[in-house]
């Protein structure tokens, strides 16, 4: 979003707090909330909050992320080639830096010459 567009205003409002036991409040497959489901409801909402996709790591770390701008031929044969081999544009990324990384910081092979 560039600095002119404006956000769009949001869809609900917040009212005042309401007692679920006193009144009665139905989720869209017409169950009554209660103060002890919207508790469970908060508490799963809560639990995922945050946690984005899974670690390359390993462990519970952030995986730093990188941004590359390319052109859009590169971009669109990214995307073919993804598609081709049922994988994401970030995995072939992926494994094209770790490939480029790999074989820079390899040691120098000797030939030796009998």
């Amino acid at each position: 979003m560039t600095g002119r567009e404006r956000k769009p205003k949001p869809r609900y409002r917040i009212g005042p707090d309401i007692d679920l036991d006193d009144e009665v409040v139905l989720d869209a497959a017409g169950e009554r909330i209660t103060e002890a489901r919207a508790q469970e409801m908060a508490d799963y909402a809560l639990e995922w909050a945050g946690r984005g996709r899974p670690s390359l790591t390993g462990g519970r770390g952030r995986t730093p992320t990188l941004t590359v701008r390319v052109d859009p031929s590169t971009r669109e044969a990214l995307e073919r080639i993804a598609t081709e081999e049922d994988k994401s544009v970030s995995e072939i990324a992926r494994q094209a830096l770790h490939e480029y990384v790999d074989r820079c910081t390899r040691p120098a092979r000797r030939v030796v010459e009998e």
